[in-house]
């Protein structure tokens, strides 16, 4: 092929100006290394790299072993997978396969891949590892899910680990909750690194927030010598998905009253989550104010705009909880699922059934937990005909297979209708087999319309069922206690306490 010359502008490959032809070596001397290393930095043009690497190959002496590495990197980004394959023919062919830095690029590639196999192969190639090659191995292997392999590579390893390497073998502990071998990796760093790393401090951070040490967590976090948005959200979230919703609020409020970090996407959806799980209305209006004064761009994200959404249902604001759903610029199907299951919680079950239309009409497709809100509104609202039509539509015209919580739906609404036959028909119907769900559904029927012909059944469906709150036995023993039938009401409180099972205390709480 005629050769070609190329010139650039920015990370743009450009037609030379008087040839209008592209060229990567003129006068078939001048290597291009240097301008195929300024692209592959430039990771929105990796296929840029590939082109004028391609040129290269028909003039060998414009190629060195940096050309090969940065060829990977750009088979990495694009995830060229048959392309890498041929770049790594040509280097076992032009001899250059037992260069480390090749070595090592090749290591990333297969991983980047998912080619486990390969990868270990060219590990076991290397004749002597660096630190690079065990760090790309053990990220590799963190990343594909082979914790434990990541795990055991680190302890093969003969040369000194650095905080990369700590940060991926860290974050396969996180994954396993081996508590154990990440504080002896965490003490390892303080007696070997001396240097300030925030990284690697939050990637700790992460692991004691995962492994459920939150008093670890705090204190490192206390400790921490520099703080950025991760660790601040780390802490946020930790605590949230723990239930420790209070906590999670207040370290919210430090975060923006010290100034140190500017919450992110993550820390407000944390925040909104824990609001709503204690139903606090003030805290979720004020962290909304918060955001259009300070973090206006942060309405236009989806995540924090249904985090919103959830929170004002969960705290019974509908009508901000509406107004949020109309700002939104892309409502996807979780926006959708949360207005309608939102609705659907607050009473409006009639107006659920309105927004199906319109949610198909803009190209919104239901899934399993859209149904669920349409068949829990169908069901409060105390429509049936709607709710066999919406269970129907699911498997017949959605291809939606029904879980358990859909069948638990439709044995309440049959069940708040006074339709117990028809109720306990959906169980016998059930093609897995039924949860505590399902029948608590249907033995708080039997209480409301006062129907105790099939107790005995329920009792037995009960006590070899799964996920059978504490809440349904307690219901199932005061009802037996209120038709004077004591014994089985003694009978069915000492099965709780085979089953280690206690009833919590109930309580109720005004937001101050």
């Amino acid at each position: 092929p005629k050769l070609l010359t190329y010139a650039t502008k920015g990370s743009q490959i450009q037609p030379h100006p008087k040839t209008g032809n592209p060229n990567p070596c003129p006068n078939h001397k001048k290597p291009q290394t240097p301008l195929l290393k300024s692209l592959a930095h430039n990771s929105s043009t990796p296929q840029n790299v590939l082109i004028l690497y391609n040129e290269m190959l028909c003039h060998p002496s414009c190629i060195n072993h940096y050309t090969f590495t940065h060829a990977l990197k750009a088979c990495s980004l694009s995830h060229a997978h048959q392309k890498g394959l041929q770049i790594h023919a040509h280097i076992i062919n032009s001899g250059h396969l037992f260069d480390t830095f090749i070595q090592n690029s090749l290591l990333h590639f297969y991983l980047v891949e998912n080619d486990i196999f390969t990868a270990r192969q060219i590990f076991d190639s290397i004749v002597i590892p660096d630190v690079v090659s065990w760090t790309t191995i053990i990220s590799g292997f963190s990343r594909c899910g082979f914790e434990k392999e990541a795990i055991n590579m680190f302890s093969l390893m003969d040369v000194k680990p650095n905080f990369s390497t700590l940060v991926s073998v860290i974050s396969a502990c996180s994954s396993l909750r081996a508590i154990h071998f990440g504080k002896a990796i965490h003490a390892y760093s303080f007696r070997n690194l001396n240097d300030n790393n925030i990284i690697w401090d939050n990637a700790v951070l992460d692991f004691y927030v995962k492994c459920g040490s939150l008093v670890s967590a705090k204190y490192l976090f206390v400790e921490m010598p520099n703080r950025d948005v991760v660790s601040w959200t780390t802490m946020v979230g930790g605590y949230a998905q723990r239930g420790l919703r209070e906590e999670a609020v207040g370290i919210f409020e430090e975060m923006v009253e010290s100034g140190e970090a500017v919450p992110n996407e993550a820390t407000v959806v944390n925040v909104l989550a824990a609001c709503s799980s204690i139903g606090a209305l003030s805290l979720g209006r004020y962290l909304h104010t918060y955001i259009i004064r300070t973090r206006p761009d942060l309405l236009m994200n989806d995540h924090v705009g249904n985090a919103l959404i959830n929170m004002y249902f969960k705290c019974g604001n509908v009508a901000l909880a509406i107004k949020v759903f109309d700002m939104l610029t892309g409502k996807d199907i979780i926006s959708w699922s949360t207005l309608i299951s939102g609705l659907a919680m607050n009473g409006h079950g009639k107006q659920v059934l309105q927004l199906f239309s319109p949610m198909i009409v803009n190209g919104v497709s239901p899934d399993d937990v859209t149904f669920i809100g349409l068949l829990s509104a169908c069901s409060h609202a105390g429509l049936v005909d709607e709710g066999m039509m919406f269970f129907k539509a699911m498997r017949n015209v959605y291809g939606i297979l029904p879980q358990m919580q859909h069948y638990a739906c439709m044995v309440d609404m049959c069940g708040r209708a006074g339709l117990l036959e028809d109720a306990e028909a959906f169980i016998r119907e059930t093609p897995m087999k039924a949860e505590g769900q399902v029948w608590g559904a249907l033995l708080n029927a039997c209480k409301v319309h006062g129907n105790d012909k099939i107790f005995e059944r329920i009792r037995q469906g009960l006590v070899n069922s799964e996920g059978v709150s504490t809440g349904t036995f307690a219901l199932l023993s005061n009802i037996f206690a209120g038709t004077d039938r004591w014994a089985d009401a003694d009978e069915v409180r000492d099965e709780m306490i085979c089953l280690g099972l206690k009833k919590t205390a109930g309580c109720s709480w005004i937001e101050v």
